[in-house]
């Protein structure tokens, strides 16, 4: 049995494999993994079930770190080499339709019953991971950007929003504010993007409650953009300003909230500066 390093062929026979069983995965088709891991074995360079098993695990937790989703039954395992990140990333790249595949996973469709949002406590000190794994996933999400990408996912986006929309609405309606809720509009929809949150809500008193929406499929860590104008409202209107994190969004959406000011709760770092001429 072989204990040297994985080698590119290597990475990229197992990622693929990962990738086939993680497709049946999410669309609820049976699939074995003892079968694949025994399919790929006399591919390999000499390794053994289990080390082929734990390197699966080793893909769930580079996803984690991009942002994105993973097999449930390979739990992430950590200290793993870049050279594996390389090879997921490679595979994305040839494979540039999954990331957009079920973006809108979460959100109501047509008539449908939206899918209830799982409401809990925001990502503190207190329940972080432990700090060698935080950095790693940290470290993949900086480098690949996993931020930006979300970002730039209108789809995911606007998903999104439509069900943080929804959320808003059924709220009112379970707390006998039905006046309300038939208030509740969609700015970023009706509007245009610019007013600095996406959703004008209320609270069951009443009160005005200004909704910034970040969607993303990956953990409840995910970096996010925020842009300067957002932050501007945040601060100014602290009292009904509020950013409704989703995440987890394609296979069961959960979300949290984040209240100004918003350094208290997350780091805020510049990515890009505006040029003027002396």
């Amino acid at each position: 049995m072989s204990n040297g390093a994985w080698t590119d062929q290597e990475n990229d026979l197992i990622v693929a494999d990962y990738f086939a069983m993680l497709a049946d995965d999410v669309c609820g088709r049976p699939y074995n993994k003892a079968e694949h891991r025994r399919g790929l074995l006399p591919l390999l360079n000499g390794r053994s079930e289990g080390s082929v098993e734990f390197k699966h695990q080793n893909i769930s937790a580079v996803l984690k770190g991009l942002g994105e989703d993973w097999i449930p039954g390979y739990k992430p395992a950590f200290n793993f080499q870049m050279t594996l990140v390389d090879a997921v990333a490679r595979w994305l790249a040839l494979n540039s339709a999954w990331l957009g595949r079920h973006s809108g996973a979460g959100a109501p469709t047509g008539l449908a019953e939206p899918r209830p949002i799982w409401i809990g406590p925001p990502p503190t000190l207190s329940n972080q991971p432990p700090p060698q794994e935080l950095e790693q996933m940290l470290h993949i999400a900086r480098k690949f950007d996993v931020a930006a990408r979300d970002e730039q996912n209108r789809a995911l986006g606007r998903a999104g929003e439509e069900c943080a929309l929804a959320h808003e609405r059924k709220a009112l309606k379970s707390a006998g504010r039905d006046d309300l809720a038939r208030k509740v509009r969609w700015v970023s929809e009706e509007d245009g993007d610019g007013a600095g949150y996406d959703i004008a809500s209320f609270a069951t008193d009443g009160r005005p409650r200004l909704i910034e929406v970040k969607t993303t499929n990956g953990w409840e860590r995910t970096p996010f953009h925020i842009s300067r104008n957002e932050l501007a409202v945040a601060e100014e209107r602290r009292a009904e300003w509020s950013l409704f994190r989703l995440w987890n969004f394609a296979r069961e959406p959960k979300a949290f909230e984040l209240r100004p000011p918003l350094d208290a709760h997350v780091s805020l770092t510049a990515t890009s500066f505006q040029a003027s001429f002396h």
